[in-house]
């Protein structure tokens, strides 16, 4: 068995903004504690994007001082908080850029092969997935039509039902993913982050599903909103920080989303099960 972990929306600050910088670190620091824990533990830890804040150098160092100090390798994508010039200059090494200088490749775990698309178009909150990072991907997952693969990447190509978070149904990116996903047997999961709440659904016959954010999550009201009139509606809420965890053994993936934290045992193996 093999596992690897996706945390996502992290959004770590400075003392800029004390909230967040204190809140954001915690339950991040919260969700690390729940993933060093697992047993077996994972051989890596996805961290989707959406990194920092704001983007900027001193946000980076501060991520880079809470993740030294993780005992498991961590991969990175780029979500639309993000920076690529800030993020690279301080996470330089540990994986590649495409010819394009996006952050995206594709890693090779026993039975098992990750992909991370770059959905970073810097400056705009949408999704910059293109045609040219669409072929890429395309050109990546025929490099090997036989390993199970998992996708990760920042922005979900399904709706959620959050109007202001989700993406315009047609939008002409998730017609190039589609594409580039569609047929593709060895893909087991498409997963991203962005919505701060875990849902999923199909795009072109693939399994879609997004990971709890470790930062605060983002409301459940799926009613009607106009995004230029506030109506006073609770848009963020302070429910616990998780993650998403894969396992794959045997050619099957599974994932679990998981709910960070320290909790009572309810019950504990102290005789034989007599259900098996």
């Amino acid at each position: 068995m093999l596992t690897i972990a996706q945390i996502t929306d992290l959004h770590v600050t400075t003392r800029r903004d004390p909230l967040n910088h204190v809140r954001n670190e915690q339950r991040l620091r919260q969700v690390l504690r729940s993933i060093h824990a697992l047993k077996p533990r994972p051989v890596a830890i996805m961290a989707s994007g959406d990194l920092v804040d704001n983007g900027r150098p001193d946000e980076y160092a501060e991520l880079k001082a809470i993740l030294d100090e993780c005992e498991i390798p961590i991969w990175f994508g780029m979500g639309n908080h993000d920076k690529r010039e800030a993020f690279l200059a301080t996470f330089a090494s540990g994986f590649q850029l495409d010819p394009d200088g996006f952050v995206q490749y594709a890693v090779d775990f026993p039975g098992l092969r990750m992909i991370v698309c770059d959905t970073l178009e810097e400056g705009h909150d949408l999704c910059g997935f293109t045609a040219t990072r669409a072929q890429w991907l395309a050109d990546t997952l025929d490099a090997d039509r036989v390993t199970p693969t998992v996708i990760f990447m920042h922005h979900p190509p399904i709706v959620s039902g959050v109007r202001w978070m989700d993406p315009e149904p047609d939008a002409p990116w998730i017609g190039q993913l589609a594409e580039a996903i569609r047929g593709r047997d060895q893909i087991k999961a498409v997963l991203c982050g962005h919505v701060h709440r875990a849902f999923h659904g199909l795009l072109a016959g693939q399994v879609v599903a997004t990971a709890p954010a470790t930062s605060i999550q983002v409301t459940l009201d799926l009613s009607e909103v106009d995004p230029g009139q506030p109506d006073g509606r609770e848009i963020l809420v302070a429910e616990p920080p998780g993650f998403v965890l894969v396992m794959t053994e045997g050619g099957r993936v599974t994932t679990h989303t998981c709910v960070a934290g320290d909790y009572e045992p309810a019950v504990v193996f102290t005789r034989p099960f007599n259900f098996i």
